[in-house]
């Protein structure tokens, strides 16, 4: 196929800092996955690993933590990485499917039944290596077979006419009622005692020393937890609207989109009957608090325990995300306002400047104030670039506050927390930002690289089954700083939320997506009208072809492409632009862009077109 082409470019003999750092970072990548897959990893991908799951007291837990090590890895690729690096990704996830299933935690692919929470983190592998070849038809398959879990009828995850996932622990086995599958206990662990008492208005338990010391209520906590949290729905359950979304973007299915819309819808009806309050439950019967006495907060990854924003609102965002994307209208997007608006309503600022909000809600009131998960307003104002979003960021002190400035030497389980910086930039207030990043990042897989050369952890027999976290602690692979700066994306959220992107690369002289060997993309500014992108081509001897796609799914369209130095502006009126660059070049373009008016799909270019039915408005 061809595409409207921009053949630009002025002579860069000295390409800019920031163009050759992300090509080292990307370089530095390249030979830290194959490390840590050479350390860590068996012949047919798998983890090495000797221990047991799915034994009491934490029977269902444990498929997230065996495929959190690789979430990032084909996003890597989607965004340049190596081109083995695909081949590899898929290698892990088919090995450790295979493991885990061995394992008996999963059946025909999919978790047997836990919460979404925990589904949500382990399935960004699964995603982000849908969205890096949506022409697999293993991969497709099981989108397919996953969703079709949730579409009604057996195994019974989903009631349709009440509009209900009917357990807070769903997957394969169908719905699973309670928290474990043996005798209901608490605690589990006493890494609990943070989190706090589940149900703090139980009579006669009032501190978690009585449940440690008394086994009978640690029997009757666990009781009333599997009985009031162990079924009828639960807000994190939004986090599977990404499973249903996933599947209508590889297949086109409009049952999968209809099933978001309707299951969003439901949870949005909920809160607008509450004049705005996200309940965090329902019953079977469609009522919120039926099981908790009537109170809109504390069911499973509710607001009352245990983390309260971090979960419910995370679920919330990542569902209105995926709504607006496969066609729903803005509306939508107050699903995941709601969350926001709660606990901004008593923002205060610390004295540095820190946003600090309440993010837990029992009989008490609100309480657990923390400093706002930038990640999450970040995600709305991304999607849909609306004012209310924006306007929120400056409520929350940016983008030119105390702090906005600042590059964390960090690096999260999430691999996010560097949104304020970036947004800065994208400001004009932080103009140092993609350099600085970048070195931080750098910094960070050396760091990962020599915990790796250091650790004691027998190779043969891997981690135990207590330190099933040690291998998402050792991943060298970071992907925020390559997302943020070539595509406008932050990362997705990490319980389950879809990559959004302004923009994406496809490298048309391979045939696959990404920037090609030794260029560079650095996103200037976004605008809800447009996008200013330069490109650099470090290579001094060779021409490079780079084809530009408005939206990690093609549902934006590009109207024109104004280039620097160029008389006219380049008629694009589609979601693919190619760039042309000459060796040794660099290209400000300018993108006057439409949001999400073209069908989404997890596409590849050879296989778009722009007919018709592809360029209409969603419906």
């Amino acid at each position: 196929m061809t595409w409207p082409t921009v053949r630009a470019g002025r002579s860069c003999p000295a390409p800019p800092d920031w163009a050759v750092l992300q090509r080292q970072l990307f370089d530095a990548l390249d030979k830290a996955w194959r490390v840590f897959s050479d350390r860590y990893t068996a012949a047919d991908g798998s983890l090495v690993f000797s221990g047991r799951l799915g034994e009491p007291p934490d029977d269902r837990d444990g498929v997230d933590d065996f495929y959190e090590p690789f979430f990032n890895w084909p996003l890597l690729y989607l965004l340049g990485g190596g081109d083995d690096l695909l081949a590899a990704a898929k290698r892990h996830w088919s090995g450790v499917s295979r493991q885990l299933t061995e394992l008996g935690m999963m059946r025909d692919g999919h978790d047997r039944g836990y919460d979404w929470f925990h589904q949500g983190e382990g399935l960004l592998f699964f995603y982000h290596l849908c969205l890096a070849d949506p022409d697999d038809a293993d991969l497709r398959a099981q989108a397919v077979r996953s969703a079709e879990l949730y579409l009604g009828g057996a195994p019974g995850n989903y009631d349709p006419v009440a509009n209900l996932i009917t357990a807070p622990h769903n997957g394969s086995d169908g719905p699973r009622r309670g928290l474990t599958g043996g005798r209901p206990v608490f605690p589990w662990s006493p890494v609990f005692v943070y989190y706090g008492l589940p149900l703090d208005w139980l009579p006669g338990i009032t501190g978690y020393d009585q449940l440690l010391a008394d086994p009978e209520l640690s029997r009757r906590m666990g009781r009333e937890m599997r009985d009031r949290m162990g079924r009828g729905d639960t807000a994190v359950n939004l986090a599977a609207t990404s499973l249903m979304a996933n599947a209508y973007l590889m297949t086109g299915r409009p049952e999968f989109r209809d099933w978001v819309l309707r299951y969003a819808g439901g949870w949005l009806a909920r809160t607008r009957a509450a004049g705005g309050v996200l309940p965090d439950n329902v019953g079977l019967s469609g009522t919120v608090g039926e099981y908790l006495g009537g109170r809109w907060y504390g069911g499973h990854y509710g607001w009352a325990w245990p983390h309260g924003l971090h979960s419910v609102g995370a679920a919330a965002i990542v569902a209105a995300c995926n709504a607006v994307l496969v066609g729903g209208d803005d509306g939508y997007l107050d699903l995941g306002r709601a969350p926001l608006e709660m606990t901004m309503a008593r923002l205060r600022f610390a004295p540095d400047g820190t946003a600090m909000v309440p993010y837990k809600h029992n009989d008490g009131g609100w309480f657990v104030e923390k400093p706002m998960q930038m990640a999450l307003p970040t995600a709305l104002w991304q999607i849909a670039q609306a004012r209310p979003d924006a306007d929120r960021l400056t409520r929350l002190g940016g983008p030119a506050g105390p702090g906005w400035r600042d590059v964390e030497p960090v690096r999260s389980k999430e691999e996010a927390g560097h949104e304020r910086p970036w947004l800065a930039y994208l400001s004009g207030h932080n103009p140092d930002y993609p350099e600085r990043t970048l070195r931080v990042a750098l910094d960070l897989v050396a760091q990962r690289m020599a915990r790796i050369e250091a650790d004691p952890t027998d190779r043969h027999a891997g981690p135990s089954t207590a330190d099933i976290h040690h291998w998402q602690d050792h991943n060298p692979v970071l992907t925020e700083a390559l997302s943020q700066l070539s595509c406008g994306a932050p990362q997705p959220l990490y319980n389950g939320g879809l990559w959004h992107a302004r923009l994406r690369y496809h490298d048309p002289s391979r045939d696959r997506p990404g920037l090609p060997p030794e260029v560079a993309a650095l996103v200037e500014r976004i605008e809800p009208d447009s996008v200013t992108l330069r490109l650099v081509n470090l290579d001094p001897a060779r021409p490079r072809r780079v084809l530009v796609q408005a939206g990690a799914y093609g549902e934006h369209t590009i109207g024109v492409a104004r280039a620097d130095g160029s008389a006219e502006p380049v008629p694009v009126g589609g979601p693919l632009l190619e760039v042309a660059l000459d060796p040794a070049t660099e290209a400000t373009l300018h993108l006057s862009l439409s949001l999400r008016d073209r069908v989404p799909r997890a596409t590849t270019p050879r296989r778009a077109s722009c007919t018709e039915e592809e360029s209409r408005p969603p419906s």
